[in-house]
């Protein structure tokens, strides 16, 4: 659900649990900032931006080379004004010719590649992988004997019974806030309408509703809600526009409950792969749009919107170009897509990786694992969301990861938290994931204005616009200092971060403060005019 929209039934959902019941979701209020802060400077713009200005400042007159950044997503609206230009396009590829011009296996992939589609169409909704790793399970152990499990599956038979409390806990959650919003949505409108109606006026008011007295219980649940609604949102109260959010909320539960944790529901046929070898390559279709590239597109934004147009906004890296990669479907995305999609974009001439997706669970790790790792070899940087959940990923998994199978790590990695505008106790995004341990530096992540379908521009929240953030730094820097490994890059973008001398800000999802400098590695926060910086003199030492 979109967080900007929960603000307006917050309240609202709070107090009708006296006439239906239900419990409301948390949500953050945003801030009223600047919509490209996120390129600001803190010292002229008083803004924790980037510093992307300043930063082609110092570049002015320097000669760059063209850079590739895969977008793995959701799909890339390759059309939008803003992104003219910066597409990657397959010159060796024929367009729409049903030939594999440039035998590299996959037939008119003139953008990138989707790899969940087939023939027949695309994958649009999936499960997410709890209920994938529960399926495989519940049919192995599902009404075993505890006492009969054998020795060498009793690893496993105790992995399930913790996923099984899991999975039917998050179910069951879903299914009744499906209830709650449904319940709502169903009667907001038609109380309000009702209630109008009873009273005899055609704009209602907190007055009118005090004389209404009915033996009629219809009439008191309209007069009640209605009433409620008045006192926690207003007396200008809009209810076609909160009956719109609650409308929202019913879909995005019934989403959950209908795709996400049911077990009955199987997409992956339209793909037409066998699903069962995770190694399988060269399936899939060349449709890097998908049915909703909102999320891909934001994110392509922020990377490589052009800087030199009077259009909606600016992207980071002047001299770039996305690779459109599709594999991540309304659900979660799925081990061996993530590992083709890697693969793809190496081969194929990617620089740098953005992958703004996550999840708990990784059955088939080891196959993304040896992509990531022919990644490394290759020179590549992977850039990845550290999550939404506001946990500590040192304690809990958010996958894919750094670190392999076998405990070493990939060294071209790096795992982006999520900061905000202002340089005080809020300053980390409350919904971000942090890890001490695991999480390299944070970027903008809050109220980011970028690219989405059809010529519009939005502003999201998320880790999801802190990595791609991150890898419009990465790209400027490959693109001007092109000596640079993927390894320095990294170096450089950590090593020059901002940092914030004993700064106690919220731990995300919490009320306490803690030292930001304690929620990643770095303990800073990305600086594109201070990494140019670091990277110029890096590059005065070689000479």
């Amino acid at each position: 659900m979109k967080k900007h929209s929960i603000k307006l039934i917050l309240g609202v959902v709070i107090l009708l649990g006296t006439v239906l019941n239900g419990s409301a979701q948390d949500t953050t209020e945003e801030k009223d900032t600047a919509r490209d802060w996120f390129v600001g400077n803190p010292e002229s713009d008083n803004v924790q931006g980037l510093s992307v200005d300043k930063a082609y400042e110092t570049l002015e007159g320097k000669e760059s080379r063209t850079v590739i950044v895969a977008v793995i997503d959701s799909g890339v609206d390759i059309d939008h004004e803003d992104l003219a230009g910066k597409i990657w396009i397959n010159e060796d590829e024929i367009p729409d010719n049903g030939v594999d011009d440039d035998k590299n296996g996959y037939v008119d992939d003139r953008y990138g590649w989707n790899f969940i589609g087939g023939k027949d169409g695309n994958v649009e909704e999936d499960n997410l992988e709890i209920t994938r790793v529960f399926i495989g399970l519940h049919e192995r152990f599902d009404g075993v004997d505890p006492e009969k499990v054998r020795k060498k599956d009793q690893e496993d038979y105790e992995y399930y019974l913790k996923v099984k409390e899991e999975f039917e806990s998050a179910l069951e959650k879903a299914e009744s806030q499906y209830v709650f919003y449904k319940q709502l949505a169903d009667n907001v409108l038609r109380y309000h309408t009702l209630i109008k109606a009873y009273v005899g006026v055609d704009t209602l008011t907190m007055s009118d509703l005090r004389d209404v007295q009915s033996s009629d219980s219809t009439i008191n649940a309209a007069r009640n809600l209605t009433a409620m609604i008045f006192q926690n949102v207003g007396p200008d109260a809009d209810f076609n526009a909160i009956d719109e959010e609650l409308s929202e909320a019913k879909d995005y539960f019934g989403a959950q409950v209908n795709y996400s944790y049911n077990t009955k529901f199987d997409p992956r046929g339209v793909v037409g792969d066998n699903y069962d070898d995770p190694y399988e390559k060269y399936y899939g279709n060349n449709d890097v749009k998908g049915h909703d590239p909102s999320h891909g597109t934001h994110v392509s934004g922020i990377i490589a919107a052009n800087r030199s147009n009077d259009l909606g906004m600016q992207g980071i890296a002047d001299n770039v170009k996305i690779m459109a990669i599709r594999a991540v479907p309304d659900g979660d995305e799925r081990d061996k897509d993530v590992a083709n999609a890697i693969y793809y974009a190496v081969d194929n001439g990617a620089q740098i990786i953005n992958m703004s997706f996550g999840k708990r669970f990784s059955p088939e790790k080891e196959a993304v694992d040896k992509a990531v790792e022919y990644a490394e070899k290759n020179g590549v940087l992977l850039i990845h969301a550290a999550g939404n959940d506001s946990k500590d990923i040192d304690n809990r998994d958010n996958f894919p990861t750094r670190k392999y199978l076998n405990g070493s790590e990939a060294g071209s990695w790096l795992e982006i938290g999520a900061s905000g505008s202002g340089a005080d106790e809020d300053m980390v995004g409350s919904f971000s994931n942090y890890g001490k341990n695991t999480v390299d530096v944070f970027a903008p992540g809050v109220n980011i204005y970028s690219t989405t379908p059809d010529n519009t521009y939005s502003s999201f929240n998320g880790t999801s616009m802190a990595a791609p953030s991150t890898s419009g730094v990465a790209a400027m820097l490959m693109s001007y200092y092109p000596d640079l490994s993927a390894a320095q890059v990294k170096e450089i973008i950590t090593k020059s971060s901002r940092k914030f001398d004993n700064l106690q800000v919220h731990r995300p999802g919490q009320e306490d403060l803690v030292e930001f400098s304690d929620l990643s590695i770095s303990g800073g926060i990305i600086n594109a005019y201070e990494a140019v910086r670091l990277a110029e003199s890096m590059k005065i030492e070689k000479e």
